[in-house]
């Protein structure tokens, strides 16, 4: 499923970026001030990217559910997250698409659970957000979609969201290297 630029294949992924044109990942995003990386602390994809926003120097942070809880316990206190007074796994995923300007669904072959709240929050608020399904797409060409979408919605602040680990056992560990990648390709 792919189109070139702002419109989607179908009104389900109305809002989603999808890119496939080659012609429009030929830039480096010079003159970024800073990126700054926010998720929800849970286990898997979200910890993978604050743990590579925390090594690559980048500004991180986000909503977490109060008492940081997780699925493991209790979210180690070194990931900068703010409690949500109240808040659920539900409230911690709407509150972190609210405070960003676009989100980062990382995804293993289908959209599910908190992964698919998160596109439902995105399109109900009309903020932007891009799919990138792990199974599909290399480093590479991930890190070019991604930065397309960066420049060309004025992403300072990206929500990254996906599966916790539970449900995809690799995708801490894609996702810190996929992160790790897109703060040296926005700071090149």
């Amino acid at each position: 499923m792919a189109t070139i630029g702002n419109d989607s294949p179908s009104n389900d992924l109305r809002g989603a970026y999808f890119c496939t044109d080659h012609r429009h990942f030929l830039f480096t995003m010079t003159g970024v001030a800073t990126l700054k990386i926010v998720s929800g602390g849970q286990t898997g994809v979200d910890r993978g990217a604050l743990a590579a926003a925390l090594d690559g120097g980048a500004p991180c942070g986000g909503w977490c559910p109060e008492n940081r809880i997780a699925e493991d316990g209790v979210i180690p206190l070194h990931f900068p997250l703010q409690e949500l007074r109240g808040g659920t796994y539900r409230g911690r995923t709407l509150k972190n698409v609210l405070d960003s300007d676009g989100t980062l669904i990382i995804f293993n072959r289908v959209l599910t659970g908190g992964s698919k709240l998160t596109v439902d929050f995105c399109e109900q608020r009309k903020k932007p957000y891009c799919l990138i399904d792990a199974t599909e797409f290399s480093t590479q060409y991930s890190i070019k979609q991604l930065t397309n979408f960066l420049r060309d919605r004025k992403i300072l602040t990206l929500n990254v969201a996906g599966p916790r680990a539970s449900n995809w056992e690799n995708g801490e560990e894609h996702t810190y290297n996929l992160i790790t990648e897109l703060l040296k390709s926005v700071r090149a």
